[in-house]
């Protein structure tokens, strides 16, 4: 079995809302293929729900109920986007070190 931080977070939750996990280097298999289209149609949904959101929060006579419902549907669609860029951020190739790299927005001392 992989390591925790080998194991790729996958785009749904299991029983009681619990994480799934999947251990593969197959990034090609039935599930990682799974994952990768619902990942795609999470993200499109979000990105559908956002223009909706524009239009509703455009109408100045938009019902309270819609509104909630509103609010309740984007953040499902914040929840599903934030666990795709978290498990994608995860299976990022290990870059240097933070602390090895000099911060370009600090000035150099002059002598």
């Amino acid at each position: 079995m992989k390591n925790y931080d080998e194991l790729r977070l996958l785009p749904w939750t299991g029983s009681e809302g619990k994480p799934c996990y999947l251990s593969t280097d197959d990034t090609d298999g039935y599930l990682s293929r799974l994952a990768d289209n619902t990942e795609a149609v999470q993200l499109g949904m979000a990105a559908e729900l956002l223009e909706h959101a524009a239009e509703v929060l455009g109408d100045g006579e938009t019902e309270p109920n819609e509104l909630r419902l509103l609010a309740t549907d984007m953040s499902g669609a914040l929840r599903d986007a934030l666990r795709v860029a978290i498990s994608r951020g995860h299976r990022l190739l290990p870059t240097v070190a933070t602390e090895t790299r000099k911060p370009a927005h600090l000035p150099v001392a002059l002598s």
